[in-house]
């Protein structure tokens, strides 16, 4: 990696420890930075890949909202560095670099770090998960991080963790046909949106608002509207208050991917697949456009953001049982891919009483990290009972808001998203 120019001091954002020294930059790639070291700092470094992902140019001040976000890993004496990776869009493996660049500039312009713990939130865990396979994986002599804490991942890889969303728009199209509207040039749904397309996100949340009254309560709606919102929740086995989530990223991040990752190709099919759930599976089966992937784009778009689970460190997850927007179904996924690397002995997965994505509650993370750390420096392997057990005792330094689940264990991926033939 090229060299890299010395941080400048900053001011830091509201919410963490009295003086914390916060330092700010931007690397040769174009990626905003900042780090956060607290006044008696553990000597160790959270390094943090943020969800989403952003389209667009990198802005400054995403890093400042998820320092201000996750400002219980400074609370706890760590260190936190993060990064807004260099270019927007569905682009992994390039987050994972620009993750990785930001830890060497930590070590040359800060201090070098007794541990290094990676944290991924959302799609940033497949980030960080891909960059524990790039510079943490098995095999390798000095690996660059110590441990990697996945949180609320999207670990199943890119071909299979977003096929839900194609899914999504064939039957919201066929159950409402107004995106793309009848007056519109029509396109495969798979793209996401042409080329040139003009559609904004209000102009999209209004005609979903019009075909499905998201805005109103359930009993406000009319018949044909609630009819709707109950034939996506049941078939595509989604909460009504992320149905509009759901299409927005099945719209501008399918863009994103088609136009960017696979050269205009497909990678996304739902050929083969039989939805069930409503009132009337026949019609749903009969009324849906299908689409067939194409094989090229898949391998493309999967050398890019599928994991290997060639992970040489030990890797820590938990994920809220009733996430909306990332399925816990996933964490299967992951496990399957680990066990399949011959890694799942480095793998613990634990679960909470949740119903959010973005951030279960602040005992939680600082709980995780311990447990890491443990694992790494004495070889005690956590467990999800003992790390259930544990999070209540810091309670009364972080806040209330352990509910890990200890017994719980999540269906196959396959029993949450419709199966389908895959090239």
């Amino acid at each position: 990696m090229a060299a890299q120019a010395a941080p400048v001091a900053s001011t830091c954002p509201a919410g963490l420890p009295a003086d914390t020294r916060c330092l700010a930059g931007t690397d040769t790639e174009g990626a905003h930075y900042l780090i956060a070291v607290p006044p008696a700092w553990s000597g160790v470094l959270v390094l943090h890949a943020h969800g989403g992902p952003e389209l667009g140019a990198p802005k400054a001040e995403r890093t400042a909202e998820d320092l201000q976000r996750w400002a219980v890993m400074v609370k706890a004496g760590y260190a936190w560095a993060g990064s807004t990776y260099h270019q927007g869009g569905v682009a992994v493996r390039s987050a994972a670099e620009d993750t990785e660049r930001l830890r060497r500039i930590f070590v040359q312009y800060v201090a070098k770090p007794q541990l290094t713990i990676l944290h991924g939130q959302s799609w940033g865990a497949s980030v960080a998960a891909k960059a524990a396979e790039m510079y943490a994986g098995t095999g390798q002599p000095r690996p660059a991080y110590d441990a990697v804490l996945l949180t609320s991942g999207v670990l199943g890889g890119g071909t299979r963790s977003y096929d839900f969303r194609l899914d999504l728009r064939v039957l919201y199209q066929s159950l409402c046909g107004n995106h793309p509207a009848p007056s519109e040039a029509q396109y495969p749904l798979w793209m996401g949106l042409p080329p040139g397309a003009t559609l904004t996100r209000p102009e999209l949340a209004r005609r979903v608002d019009e075909c499905l009254g998201l805005k109103l309560p359930a009993v406000q709606r009319s018949a044909e509207q609630q009819a709707r919102v109950q034939t996506i929740v049941k078939v595509i086995r989604i909460p009504e208050r992320s149905i509009l989530s759901h299409l927005n990223w099945g719209t501008w991040h399918f863009q994103d991917i088609v136009q960017r990752r696979t050269g205009g190709a497909n990678p996304f099919g739902n050929v083969g697949a039989r939805y069930v759930g409503s009132a009337d599976d026949a019609a749903v089966n009969e009324g849906v456009l299908r689409y067939r992937a194409d094989p090229v784009a898949v391998r493309r778009f999967g050398d890019d953001t599928d994991l290997t689970g060639r992970i040489g460190v030990p890797v820590l997850t938990v994920h809220g049982v009733n996430d909306p927007t990332a399925f816990v179904e996933l964490d299967s996924a992951f496990l399957e891919t680990m066990k399949a690397a011959g890694t799942s002995e480095r793998l613990v997965q634990t679960f909470t009483d949740d119903n959010e994505h973005s951030y279960l509650s602040h005992p939680v993370y600082p709980t995780l990290v311990e447990a890491l750390l443990k694992w790494v420096t004495e070889g005690v392997k956590p467990t999800a009972e003992g790390i259930a057990g544990r999070c209540p005792q810091l309670e009364a330094r972080f806040g209330a808001g352990c509910r890990f689940l200890p017994g719980y264990r999540p269906a196959p991926l396959a029993e949450r998203v419709t199966a389908r033939e895959r090239p």
